[in-house]
């Protein structure tokens, strides 16, 4: 078998669970996750996109959000699922440069959204006389072509360089999708230099919008607690919890994993961690935005009651 995987261009992944009862049940609770998501972010999507009430920068950014995450967990489970169920382990060298792309452009690309989602906070809150022409929907259109357009351009250099790695080690990688981090032990050259370019494009793409984020709403907190009505610092605060829910969940454990040298990583460690920002994030996305946003849940029952009067 190990002499098949140094002489075939496939990849083996080998998986998050073990091919056993215990594997099967976890696997069927990621299944559960994963049609949560679906059904979760498709309906953000199409109640911001049917309700005008929701035609705002913020809700079309969230929309834009809801459609990465669906992309997202849509990258990654799936192929875990069939692996598990059909028990092969393979996937074509096509196939995991496909998911790394697809999977880096969402990690990337979401990144950028949510500093787009904290600058519109931060300018409704901090300038609202502004907001206008500093959030104008030309403005916010802008900030989405860039967020998936960056997020392409860094995917594939990354996506092709590792393809065109050499590995004449095992095929073998510890994961349940193709993460470059995972990819990197396997190679047989030096890749330093590669690994530097990691360090730089995670500095770019995660780290920096991070920054960027705790700075905006560290002067929208600081903008709520001197604020005179009781019912604006009220609504301010638990938009601002809610994104700020969201962030943590996506950004720290993504950070901890691409900014950690190779010699302290742990496979196991990596695998988990992954969870969290390809899986669980995806499903709790829709969940915290609709349970504390008063403008979706009024959007969510105008909907329902529309679709209920045409039934009947």
């Amino acid at each position: 078998m190990e002499k098949w995987n140094q002489t075939s261009s496939d990849f083996t992944l080998l998986g998050l669970f073990p091919q056993n009862q215990t594997g099967l049940l976890l696997l069927v609770l990621i299944i559960s996750i994963f049609s949560v998501a679906l059904l979760g972010n498709s309906a953000m999507i199409h109640l911001i996109r049917v309700d005008p009430r929701l035609h705002t920068p913020m809700y079309i950014l969230l929309s834009q959000l809801s459609l990465m995450d669906l992309m997202h967990i849509s990258t990654t489970v799936p192929k875990m699922v069939f692996n598990f169920l059909s028990g092969q382990k393979t996937i074509t060298s096509l196939g995991c440069g496909v998911q790394s792309f697809f999977f880096l452009t969402m990690a990337g690309s979401e990144g950028l959204l949510l500093a787009s989602m904290a600058y519109d906070r931060f300018v409704a809150i901090c300038h609202p006389l502004h907001y206008p022409i500093r959030m104008s929907k030309m403005m916010c259109l802008k900030m989405i072509i860039g967020s998936w357009t960056l997020g392409s351009i860094n995917a594939l250099l990354h996506t092709i360089y590792v393809l065109h790695i050499p590995y004449c080690h095992s095929r073998s990688i510890n994961h349940f999708f193709c993460d470059v981090p995972a990819m990197i032990p396997l190679a047989c050259m030096d890749t330093w230099v590669y690994e530097y370019m990691v360090f730089v494009s995670t500095i770019l793409y995660l780290l920096l919008p991070f920054l960027g984020i705790t700075s905006s709403y560290g002067r929208v907190l600081f903008a709520v607690f001197h604020m005179h009505s009781k019912e604006g610092r009220k609504k301010a605060f638990t938009t601002c919890s809610t994104h700020l829910t969201v962030v943590t969940f996506y950004y720290a454990p993504f950070v901890y994993t691409y900014l950690r040298p190779k010699s302290l990583r742990s496979p196991t460690e990596d695998k988990i961690l992954a969870v969290f920002y390809t899986i669980l994030t995806p499903m709790l996305n829709p969940i915290i935005y609709s349970l504390r946003n008063k403008e979706v849940l009024g959007a969510m029952t105008r909907v329902l009651g529309t679709f209920y009067s045409t039934k009947h």
